[in-house]
């Protein structure tokens, strides 16, 4: 074999790579997509609880005129957010605030005993843990995705090609908070 065969050889084979490299970098980043689009799908679920909460609470909690404002003042806030980031810190600000409209049954007793707010709070609660799993499959997907773009010789594909990181969908919770229902 002469020398222009060994560098065709060696052409094809530093093309291939490349390929394969861009090839998992594609699927990472796809994943980790698939896990915000899962994460929307619940967030968008607790969204539409939001208003019926509210209008739950309302009618027994009318000193809580602040804490309603709040959440959606958050809800409005959250929905509007463009980047992944600066919505996570919406979603995360919200959650808090969801916590404590719930709360609120303890110092309401008619409230806990109002069957359509318990049934929105299991509502809550549910979603509250499939959010909880979705952020664990996405922050796993960013994961990876991030080693990748941070590790040779992925990372030169990479940047030849514009991958961009992702952020991590990251919880300020560390307490699980009781709710009697």
């Amino acid at each position: 074999m002469g020398a222009a065969t060994w560098l065709l050889l060696a052409a094809a084979a530093l093309f291939a790579l490349g390929a394969w490299l861009y090839n998992r970098l594609v699927a990472d980043r796809n994943q980790a997509r698939q896990g915000y689009a899962d994460i929307d799908v619940q967030l968008k679920r607790r969204a539409d609880l939001v208003p019926q909460l509210v209008e739950a609470v309302r009618g027994y909690a009318a000193y809580e005129k602040a804490l309603l404002t709040t959440v959606t003042e958050l809800r409005a806030q959250a929905q509007r957010a463009e980047p992944a980031a600066e919505r996570f810190g919406a979603e995360r600000a919200l959650g808090r605030q969801l916590k404590q409209l719930v709360l609120l049954q303890e110092n309401y007793p008619q409230l806990k005993a109002d069957a359509n707010f318990r049934d929105l709070s299991a509502k809550l609660v549910e979603v509250e843990d499939a959010l909880q799993y979705a952020r664990r499959f996405y922050n796993g997907a960013v994961k990876q995705y991030l080693t990748r773009l941070q590790s040779f010789p992925d990372l030169l594909v990479a940047r030849l090609f514009g991958f961009a990181p992702m952020p991590f969908f990251e919880t300020d919770e560390r307490d699980a908070v009781k709710v009697d229902l």
